[in-house]
């Protein structure tokens, strides 16, 4: 038995070996339309090329006034301004505020020249062609400045940073229509065995369905990368070594599914210490479920022998291959956050766990009374018809022996 089977890492460890790996990963780039950014990374620094919104405008319905015409304003005692005219949405004022004036001015509008503060209409009441003013305004109060939102030069969006619905608007704010992106990396999906057979076909006693390579597709896509699928390959040495050869010359990072644990590591092993150096890095990881992973680094490339079960491969997937391929979309270290959206929760059953590995426990939820009700998910070898019924997971760290029931509990939730 080779000695690599033996070793296990720490998933933190995996993911830091892996990173420090690729540093010389060429990132190909490409430019688009800034309304189809979202979801891509940003190749470069892109800084504002002018002021926005570029004119001092109202944050409120109301009167722009002097604030000096107003101090001291109040219920009992009102100030009382002439109304000079109505600012247009769209268009300058035509027309300067002077002394004890106001002028109409909706959200939005351009400030008048004179003016430096805004009454909102609902601290104001009409006679004719005055207003009373009830509540006085300090310089600048309801007013946005020109630059108050983005200055000119100031970077918008930083190289290696996510595209975001905001900052797609950010930008087309600023006239900008174009950007500089990283392009998206291909992953290849193999999925091993000899009694696996296509989904659409009838499995006969002993055969099971794909499940791996659709489930890693829509995995892969939803990570914002290009899946590229090789198809079930059989346990022979050299159609697997071929295959996966192919597959890591035409992708930026491969997977294999199977082929990890007892019965079958053997093969494995050898095809990835074939692949290129340095090759095979660790077979497995402290982590359930997800234990017999092979991690390898093979020309340049990231590539992983991920466990047969479907619902340990999602597992890995999710804990050790997406921190990887965010790397590989040209996400800045810096900007690459845990990501999962959490609820609190009150644990019904309670959970053990064996310390010295880090556990994820499928849940599902339930509202009672307001409270959110979390129920373990306990299904042998995390069976995917299981697991389809998981809203969530616990994280249970590796020194933990577990948690008793009625625990508050944060639970990762699920797309």
């Amino acid at each position: 038995m080779p000695d690599d089977f033996l070793k296990l890492v720490h998933l933190n460890e995996a993911v830091g070996v892996l990173k420090g790996l690729m540093t010389n990963t060429g990132l190909t780039t490409e430019n688009i339309k800034v309304e189809n950014a979202c979801g891509r990374v940003a190749a470069e620094d892109i800084k504002a090329p002018t002021d926005m919104p570029g004119f001092e405008r109202s944050a409120m319905d109301g009167f722009a006034v002097k604030a000096s015409d107003t101090f001291g304003a109040g219920e009992s005692l009102p100030a009382y301004l002439n109304i000079a005219g109505e600012i247009l949405m769209g268009k300058p004022a035509g027309f300067e505020i002077r002394e004890s004036e106001a002028a109409r001015i909706s959200t939005g509008g351009m400030m008048p020249p004179g003016a430096d503060a805004v009454v909102m209409v609902e601290n104001t009441e009409v006679d004719g062609g005055t207003v009373e003013v009830f509540k006085g305004v300090a310089p600048g109060e309801n007013v946005i400045l020109k630059d108050e939102d983005v200055s000119t030069g100031s970077i918008v969006i930083s190289k290696g940073t996510l595209i975001s619905p905001t900052t797609v608007g950010a930008m087309t704010g600023l006239g900008l229509m174009e950007i500089e992106v990283f392009g998206l990396p291909v992953v290849g999906i193999i999925s091993t065995g000899d009694e696996v057979i296509p989904p659409d076909r009838e499995p006969s006693p002993g055969q099971v369905r794909d499940i791996n390579t659709c489930l890693l597709k829509a995995a892969v896509e939803k990570a914002g990368c290009i899946s590229k699928s090789y198809g079930i390959v059989k346990d022979e040495n050299e159609l697997l070594f071929d295959t996966s050869n192919r597959g890591l010359d035409d992708c930026d990072c491969l997977m294999i599914s199977g082929g990890s644990s007892m019965g079958t590591r053997d093969l494995t092993i050898e095809v990835l210490g074939r692949l290129g150096e340095p090759g095979l890095l660790a077979h497995g990881l402290y982590l359930k479920p997800g234990k017999p992973t092979l991690i390898a680094y093979c020309r340049e490339k990231p590539v992983f022998g991920l466990p047969g079960n479907p619902g340990s491969a999602l597992a890995v997937f999710n804990e050790l291959v997406v921190p990887v391929l965010k790397r590989l979309r040209g996400e800045a270290a810096e900007n690459i956050p845990r990501g999962a959206r959490v609820v609190e929760a009150v644990l019904e059953t309670s959970i053990s766990s064996a310390t010295g590995r880090m556990e994820l426990v499928p849940v599902s939820l339930e509202k009672e009374n307001g409270t959110i009700i979390a129920t373990p998910i306990f299904g042998k070898s995390n069976l995917i018809g299981t697991l389809a019924r998981a809203r969530g997971n616990i994280r249970i760290p590796e020194g933990s022996e577990g948690i008793e029931a009625g625990a508050t509990v944060t639970i990762e939730l699920l797309d």
